[in-house]
């Protein structure tokens, strides 16, 4: 549950510290006094988004913190993203004999420029994570959200939720969009048929022309080396000659002047030791000129510039600059270019194998359908449940013999969303050349594969429907339900929603709106049984309704020195809270009767 919320300079707040306790717990006050902004806070603590309106006046933050009693359900999250605390065990708030308790600290704070952070357990955090713990801590309804019920997506979205059908209904959703992205793949494909087939053609005829040349990777790059070696062979031959002769002159010849300096620094070595290691660095030279100059022999008397060798490198290079020419590409990318166009042609043959792609629709549509069908059998399933949980809630609202019932409505052509144009030729492509008797019944078969049926929320639309009376007929509620009577569906589908899961705090703000006398008994009355179960907190302008809770809360608005608009928040005893309750009843006239009956309704309402 909610324990504590702190708020400092938010909205018309300047500082507020508030201690929370389980059980029914409402905000009463006067318009405009702030009951509201409270709401706000937690909405903010739980990610929703910031601006700079929200700081008040003149200060250079807002600060909202909130700590919740948690379970070992939502410590496990904390735990798995890495912002958990360690245990307190010896919190008062415990309950007695319990071996573990768990708390989490929220906090944001927006600067004045609208750029916020956010905090789980003094850790920095996303908003998205916030959001992600929010959802499982508190399940808020907000002001005006019986309106929302009047909406064919809120009424699916809100059956589908309670129902338990968020996993089916994501699986039915993205099975639609891969079924009609395969429509759109097989349209696409025969709209840009001709297309393709003019793109093929020309990368036919230059794929034609270098495969006539069939160019080996680096074979530009090796031609071109060879070339310029055989153009130089000349020169080349002559160099090796002139370096072989300077090593291996009879007289004059490095080898022999190198073998005599040997020699005479042999001899020398035996008159000095010392000189020896001047003669073990002549030796490996000497053998090294040897080797060198045995080299340049074999090069002088293998190398050989034939003609025909020559004409044959330049007849290569000229067929790929003629090739190169004709792609108007560098002659050095020219295997590049053999092998783009062969992806290219492969890439436009499976954008063209309009088989492949049917094969793909028909399995696309198969899925979306067994996912669909499921989604209608789990729905038809729940419908009857879901109904009588609403319309027993009802009998508890002053809506006595009154029924709720969900239908499912079979979509009709008119509601299916837009789909794809079809194409004229798509039956003959799918008939593969059925004689001409049977190219309408082709065309007939072809053309229903690509009427996509049902939609991306299945195959039905879900209809709220209602009725007031033992024996009227049960009609949409958006024809026949008042403010007050959608304000009560309202209730009892939160009822219900709150059946269905393990939130621990619900937060109401004016669920009660378009509804008085016995009507706003009942609903204050449920509220309470609500709180059996669950942390309620209400913001309501009913005595009715908040003569039910277990704590009150009372919301005004004061002056301060520089003349500012500031929202105080205090607890009431019981004196208190018959002063409140009676404005609640008789408005800023207060009179003897009107305490009396704010006190008769406190004292009924706790001995129910």
């Amino acid at each position: 549950m909610l324990s504590h919320l702190s708020i400092r300079d938010f909205v018309i707040v300047a500082a507020l510290e508030m201690d929370f306790e389980n059980g029914f717990t409402v905000f009463s006050g006067e318009t405009g006094a702030g009951k509201s902004i409270l709401l706000d806070a937690l909405s903010l603590l739980l990610g929703a988004r910031a601006d700079a309106a929200m700081v008040r006046e003149g200060q250079p933050r807002a600060d909202i913190s909130a700590q919740w009693d948690i379970s070992a359900q939502v410590q496990n999250w904390l735990t798995q993203h890495d912002l958990a605390i360690e245990e307190d065990t010896e919190s008062p708030s415990a309950s007695e004999g319990s071996a573990q308790h768990f708390t989490v600290l929220l906090r944001r704070v927006i600067e004045s420029n609208g750029r916020s952070r956010a905090f789980i357990n003094a850790i920095p955090v996303t908003l998205q994570q916030l959001r992600e713990l929010g959802e499982q801590l508190v399940n808020l309804h907000a002001q005006h959200a019986h309106q929302q019920i009047l909406r064919a997506p809120a009424q699916r979205t809100i059956f589908d939720l309670q129902s338990g059908l968020e996993e089916l209904t994501t699986e039915v959703a993205h099975a639609w969009q891969r079924w009609r992205d395969a429509v759109e793949a097989v349209l696409a494909a025969h709209q840009q048929a001709q297309k393709i087939e003019e793109a093929q053609e020309a990368l036919m005829w230059r794929l034609t022309e270098l495969e006539k040349l069939a160019p080996a990777q680096g074979e530009w790059e090796a031609l071109s080396a060879k070339q310029r070696m055989l153009s130089q062979g000349v020169k080349l031959v002559q160099g090796a000659h002139e370096a072989l002769s300077t090593l291996s002159d009879d007289e004059e010849g490095v080898i022999t002047r190198v073998g005599s300096i040997l020699s005479a620094v042999s001899y020398l070595a035996e008159l000095d030791p010392r000189l020896a290691d001047i003669l073990t660095a002549l030796e490996p030279a000497e053998i090294g000129l040897q080797e060198a100059a045995h080299s340049l022999l074999h090069y002088t008397q293998t190398f050989d510039v034939h003609p025909d060798e020559v004409s044959e490198v330049e007849a290569r290079l000229d067929a790929f600059f003629t090739v190169a020419r004709k792609l108007r590409i560098a002659p050095e990318a020219v295997f590049d270019e053999h092998i783009d166009i062969h992806e290219r042609l492969t890439a436009l043959e499976a954008a063209a194998d309009t088989s492949a792609l049917l094969a793909a629709q028909r399995q696309a549509k198969e899925y979306y359908q067994d996912c669909a069908t499921r989604l209608s059998q789990a729905r038809a399933a729940a419908a009857p449940i879901f109904s009588e949980a609403v319309t027993a809630h009802m009998q508890t609202l002053s809506m006595a013999g009154g029924r709720f019932e969900v239908a499912l409505i079979p979509l009709t052509q008119e509601e299916r969303p837009d789909a794809p144009k079809r194409l004229d030729n798509l039956a003959q492509v799918d008939a593969g050349g059925a004689e001409e008797d049977s190219v309408q019944e082709a065309s007939d078969a072809s053309h229903s594969q690509y009427d996509l049926q049902g939609s991306a929320h299945g195959n039905e639309r879900i209809e709220f429907r209602l009725t007031s009376h033992e024996d009227g007929a049960l009609r949409p509620v958006a024809q026949v339900a008042s403010g007050g009577e959608l304000a009560r569906i309202a209730l009892a589908l939160a009822v219900v929603s709150s059946a269905t899961n393990a939130m621990p705090t619900l937060i109401f703000d004016e669920v009660d709106s378009g509804v008085g006398g016995a009507a706003a008994e009942a609903v204050g009355k449920l509220l309470r049984t609500l709180a059996k179960a669950h942390q309620v907190l209400c913001v309501t302008h009913l005595p009715q309704v908040a003569a039910h809770a277990q704590h009150h809360f009372c919301v005004n608005k004061t002056i301060d020195s520089k003349g500012r608009t500031i929202s105080c928040i205090a607890p009431l005893e019981f004196d208190a809270r018959v002063e409140e309750m009676a404005r609640m009843l008789g408005g800023a006239n207060l009179t003897i009767k009107t305490r009396e009956h704010a006190k008769e309704m406190l004292i009924a309402a706790a001995q129910q």
